[in-house]
């Protein structure tokens, strides 16, 4: 099986970006709430919103992306995903803290930055948390692929 040759694996690979791209809606916005509004630290809030896309994500991926991949019980596909997405937030977490403090500080040299729209912080933080959450695309797509949804042809 290839994504680039196979149409029905593209067409997978498609929803799970998409279901992805929702997900890290998410966990943006579930970051910022509770960083911002909140004081949640934010080591401690990327690792809950995390936990709170990946909730979204499952559903997401179980109904629309793996319709097809209902012939295990829920509860092995849920164990596995999360699994997965752990380990995944175990590759996550020391790219954010590794980035988050040297993007913020940058972000605070920037002299155009609208402080009003977007603080240093902000963008320090959405930054480290955008790179990590690509990073960590790859990784939730081809183990869930290969062992959480393995019953889909």
């Amino acid at each position: 099986m290839s994504i680039i040759r196979d149409q029905q694996e593209r067409t997978r690979f498609l929803r799970f970006a998409i279901v992805g791209t929702i997900g890290a809606g998410v966990d943006f916005g579930s970051f910022h709430l509770l960083v911002s509004f909140l004081g949640v630290p934010a080591l401690w809030a990327q690792a809950c919103s995390f936990t709170i896309a990946i909730i979204s994500n499952f559903i997401w991926n179980r109904y629309w992306t793996y319709p097809d991949s209902r012939s295990k019980p829920i509860t092995s596909q849920v164990f596995t995903f999360f699994v997965v997405n752990i380990i995944g937030l175990l590759i996550r977490t020391p790219i954010f803290a590794w980035l988050e403090v040297p993007l913020r500080r940058f972000g605070e040299r920037l002299p155009f930055l609208p402080f009003w729209v977007l603080t240093a912080d902000v963008l320090g933080y959405s930054i480290a948390l955008g790179v990590a959450v690509v990073v960590v695309m790859f990784w939730n797509f081809f183990v869930n692929r290969y062992w959480t949804y393995n019953d889909v042809e």
